[in-house]
């Protein structure tokens, strides 16, 4: 037993996203523009996870068609909390849901509090005098598994695994390398600002591949890091690092940089350890984790790790049964929920694994290999779990 979808439209082989307005074709340029229309519905990943590692899955546009438990997808670029979602599954699909013939299932990468998108969606089941449990939420934010009717999902993983595939993993090697560390910035945000300024003063990137797309205008208000906190002349610094920016370490346009079939080879090859800058500091005030392709590059490629970013990332890896190196250095940084004090952790952990980088490569040789054996492999299992927990989300 699969997957069993219900769809609107079936546009060649592919479900057409629900309650989208734009118009587009599959394998076109424009098929991937229905995040930037209203309702911001997009393709579900689902389909083509469920295609690429072998895991059953049916969909039709006749309920009547489809046997077992129906999930109605409603794929989203990002939740808008003014959009009334079961407004516009119109009445004929509305009544399918209140009578139990289907459930909505939300699908949602990014790493949003889920809390805050449970209490509007119950919202909006009372004004269409719709059960509670008429929905299910896929979320990418760990917090999601402490909310009734949602589920976490590391659909980057997968997601990752499916852009990069034409590209064969970095061989792991021991052979001398030319850099310390790899840390890419793509996008300008405070707290990424502060944090690369504080390893900029403490020489930790003297002798590394790193990189911070363009950005100088610096609020606080939205800052994780208490700035001040970290130095009392830390602003100087940022302000002093940002002037040098953009700096880039490849020859890739701003673009391209966002092209994850890309690999610059080098960048993991030639660099004992990323410190992986990942996409939140603290998600949302959730108190959840979010993964990234950020730190799934790495892995693939043969390297080690840390991560900037929520606590409880690397604990959410292990979960996923990777291995973050615990036994070889200090990763305590991740257990604390304090935004300032665990970018201290993390600074001194970074600092101390710099002193002897080849020969901690060395230690954790077979945890690194492990781990690119894992991401390289058959993902149906993450998919069957996920499944399966919506389906006992549902009894």
């Amino acid at each position: 037993m699969g997957f069993n979808f219900v769809v609107d439209r079936i546009a060649k082989d592919k479900m057409y996203p629900n309650l989208a307005v734009w118009e587009a074709l599959p394998y076109t340029q424009q098929w991937r523009q229905f995040g930037q229309h209203y309702p911001n519905t997009v393709p579900l990943r689902l389909q083509e996870y469920c295609v690429e590692h072998g895991y059953p899955l049916s969909y039709s546009t006749a309920i009547l068609d489809i046997s077992g438990p129906r999930f109605y997808p409603i794929a989203l670029e990002f939740f808008n909390f003014h959009i009334d979602y079961f407004h516009l599954l119109g009445p004929e699909r509305l009544s399918q849901v209140r009578t139990g013939d289907m459930c909505v299932l939300f699908y949602y990468h990014e790493g949003d509090n889920p809390q805050r998108i449970r209490s509007r969606l119950d919202q909006l089941c009372d004004q269409h005098h719709l059960q509670h449990n008429c929905y299910r939420f896929v979320s990418g934010n760990t917090a999601a598994d402490l909310v009734p009717g949602f589920v976490w999902f590391s659909d980057f993983e997968l997601w990752f695994w499916q852009r990069n595939k034409q590209n064969i993993p970095v061989a792991i090697h021991c052979e001398p390398r030319t850099k310390e560390f790899t840390v890419l910035n793509r996008t300008h945000k405070s707290w990424r600002a502060t944090i690369m300024a504080d390893m900029f003063r403490k020489d930790i990137l003297n002798n590394s591949y790193w990189s911070y797309g363009p950005g100088t205008d610096i609020t606080d208000d939205d800052n994780p890091i208490e700035v001040d906190t970290v130095s009392e002349k830390l602003r100087w610094h940022r302000q002093k690092f940002l002037a040098t920016t953009p700096v880039y370490c490849d020859v890739l346009n701003f673009d391209s940089h966002n092209d994850h079939s890309l690999s610059v080879k080098e960048h993991f090859e030639n660099s004992y350890c990323n410190i992986v800058i990942e996409t939140h500091w603290d998600a949302d005030q959730s108190g959840g984790a979010f993964i990234t392709e950020k730190t799934f590059k790495p892995i693939k490629n043969g390297q080690l790790f840390v991560i900037a970013g929520c606590a409880g990332s690397l604990a959410t890896l292990r979960n996923l049964g990777y291995r973050t190196f615990d036994n070889v250095f200090n990763n305590d940084y991740d257990n604390e929920t304090d935004n300032t004090k665990r970018w201290l952790l993390l600074r001194e952990t970074i600092a101390t694994i710099q002193k002897n980088l080849p020969d901690i490569y060395k230690q954790c040789w077979d945890d690194i290999q492990h781990n690119q054996q894992l991401f390289c492999a058959n993902k149906s299992h993450r998919l069957n779990i996920l499944h399966q927990r919506l389906l006992n989300e549902q009894s």
